[in-house]
Formats: C-alpha cells, structure tokens, sequence
C-alpha cells in the first residue's frame, strides 16, 4: 500500500534545464534517461500542469542562472544549485476523495508559496507514479538561492535563512516540519495519510523500494 509520502533531494547540477526537461518528458524510472518514440523524439508526459514562481517572464532555468550572476552564487561545481521535494498522494485519493491533477497542483504551489517564499521554483504534477501505480504527485524544484527577504519560519535555525542572497538549508529540523506540514495538509483536506514524522510499518526505505524494483524487473 502506497500512502502520502514526502521526500526531497538535491542536486549540484548547474543545468536548470534538465529538471525541466525530466518533469516535462517521459525517463525512464531506472535509468533516467529520456524515452524516445519511434522518430527519436522526446515523448511528452501526459495528464500533467505546471507553474513557475518568482520568475519573472523568463522560464525557470534562465531566471536561475540570471539570479546565481547577480550574486555570485552558486558558481562552484561542488555547490548545491537546486532542491527538488516531492509530495506523492495516496493512489486512493484520486477515487475516494476526489483528488485530481489540478486539485493536487494547486496544493503544491500554495506550499510552495509559503514554505519556499523568495525562491525561484517550478510547480509540476503528475498524475501517476512509477511503474504506473496511479500516485498523483507534486514535484516542487526551487533554486537553492533565495532572491527576496523573507519572515522566520519555524524550520529556520539562523537569520541568513530569511536573507536575499542566501541559501536554502534542507536541514532534519527542516524535514520534520515539513512533514508534519504534509500530514496536516492531507488531514485537512480529507486526503489518506500516515504518520511521517514516527514512521510506519509499511513503509520502506528508498534504497529498499528500488532495490524491490529491480528485482521485479
């Protein structure tokens, strides 16, 4: 059983355009790689929206780069440049509590716009999961740089945290609040959830779940 999730991961790649590229085409989920039709061509992915905030009239990888110049940011190749959380709904929740593409976008952009305020990011929903498993899901990519002042939120541990110019932290502390963030967003809009913050005995770990995976394939 596959039930809310919430996991993040970063990234030192310098290429805004290829989380765009990934959210907008079809990879395959072992590889990564873009799958090809007949022609060679990328293949679009289906049932899916997207948004980009604080950008500005530029596309999300321009408007990045743009601000890391401004500020000399994110220049290093050891540098985290972007981070990318994702938020994977209960496959349930599309059939019993009326959650759609669009319901599931517009859930995702208002955490980001409170979580994420004075990030340039990317808002995309998918409407199903790996290997198909019908998981509607949100992917929020924002650049590590933060471009605008921002109010203290509970997540964050130093005043650089609310500064123009400074870097996003994903922190344990982070993570937690997050969650329970999570948790509280699906309670409060009748969507399935579990406890993220102490665990549950379904769950598994990621390596565990690809580790399954390869096996079945």
């Amino acid at each position: 059983m596959q039930l809310a999730t919430f996991k993040h991961l970063s990234s030192k790649n310098s290429d805004y355009g290829a989380a765009e590229k990934y959210l907008l085409f079809e990879h395959d989920e072992f590889t990564n790689k873009p799958v090809l039709d007949k022609n060679g061509k990328l293949i679009p992915r289906e049932n899916c929206c997207f948004t980009t905030l604080n950008c500005g009239d530029d596309d999300f990888a321009i408007a990045c780069m743009k601000s890391n110049l401004q500020y000399g940011k994110n220049c290093s190749r050891g540098d985290v440049k972007s981070h990318h959380y994702i938020i994977s709904f209960d496959p349930r929740d599309s059939i019993e509590n009326g959650l759609t593409v669009d319901r599931a976008q517009a859930l995702g952009k208002k955490f980001c716009k409170e979580h994420f305020a004075g990030h340039q990011a990317i808002v995309f929903t998918h409407a199903d999961g790996h290997n198909h498993s019908g998981n509607i899901h949100c992917h929020i990519v924002i650049n590590s740089l933060r471009i605008a002042d921002v109010p203290l939120l509970p997540y964050m541990g130093r005043p650089a945290d609310t500064k123009a110019g400074c870097k996003h932290r994903c922190t344990e502390a982070a993570m937690n609040y997050f969650r329970a963030e999570v948790m509280e967003m699906c309670q409060r809009e009748g969507l399935h959830q579990i406890d993220l913050l102490n665990g549950s005995k379904e769950r598994m770990t990621e390596g565990e779940y690809w580790e399954r995976r390869r096996g079945q394939a």
